[in-house]
């Protein structure tokens, strides 16, 4: 009976600290929070670069791959997350590079070689979805990269879990407003915030 009441007194915590959590956080404290990885800071420094490379070339395969593994770890689904894992894989293997200039290229490799290594982290390893969450992270991270210098070709939201890693927290790209956590999944499905709007 004391583990039952005591079960029930952690996962109310839990949850008050995750609507807590989200709800303190203001819109405007956006680039506070944003990944300490440059990400933000490199697709700054290329802004000029940025508006002729974006509509030039298409990355719709994979971030239609990131989306489908997004939305696998929503569900708690490692064995799917691993397959579309594995699409995107491919689809950076097939990407055809002709058509980027010399300074596109270099964006694009600089990016490629981190996503494309954590998305084999995903692929090979099904059945082990905190292992595989630990490089959506970071794939999260490169996929945002790659959609502000080139991109998305549709509407997207840039999300945010207060509490995933420790309440470390972590960002994902949703093609939805309505949160569906990919770190926490089940447990705790609309745990997270909308801290930008991608276009």
């Amino acid at each position: 009976m004391k583990n039952i009441i005591l079960g029930i007194a952690t996962l109310t915590t839990v949850l008050t600290a995750c609507v807590n959590s989200s709800s303190d956080k203001k819109e405007n404290n956006i680039i506070a929070e944003q990944p300490s990885v440059s990400t933000t800071d490199t697709a700054t420094k290329m802004a000029p670069a940025v508006a002729e490379i974006k509509g030039a070339i298409s990355i719709k395969k994979i971030l239609d791959n990131y989306l489908q593994i997004k939305n696998a770890f929503a569900k708690d689904n490692s064995a799917n997350a691993a397959i579309a894992a594995n699409e995107m894989v491919k689809t950076f293997a097939n990407f055809n590079k002709s058509a980027l200039t010399v300074e596109q290229a270099k964006i694009y490799a600089d990016i490629e070689d981190d996503a494309k290594e954590h998305a084999e982290h995903i692929g090979t390893n099904g059945g082990n979805i905190k292992h595989q969450r630990e490089h959506f992270d970071m794939l999260s991270k490169d996929i945002y990269q790659l959609v502000k210098t080139f991109g998305g070709e549709q509407k997207l939201y840039y999300d945010h879990c207060p509490m995933y890693n420790s309440g470390k927290g972590a960002y994902w790209i949703s093609e939805t407003k309505e949160i569906a956590n990919p770190y926490l999944g089940k447990s705790m499905p609309t745990c997270g915030t909308v801290k930008e709007e991608l276009k």
